[in-house]
């Protein structure tokens, strides 16, 4: 596994509670929903590739 990078910023109050939802519903973390939504819309977006050996 990589090292991580922290990284921080402010968001409105009903996308954090979201957010925090979504997390405890798939029982993730905030930060690994974070990670895992913004790796999806980047790759979407082309900006990102799928690594080779990840499980789809």
């Amino acid at each position: 596994m990589s090292k991580t990078n922290p990284l921080g910023f402010r968001i409105e109050r009903d996308l954090k509670d979201a957010l925090v939802k979504a997390a405890k519903d798939d029982r993730r973390s905030v930060s690994s929903m974070v990670q895992i939504i913004l790796e999806r819309w980047l790759m979407d977006k082309g900006y990102m590739h799928q690594e080779h050996d990840e499980a789809a």
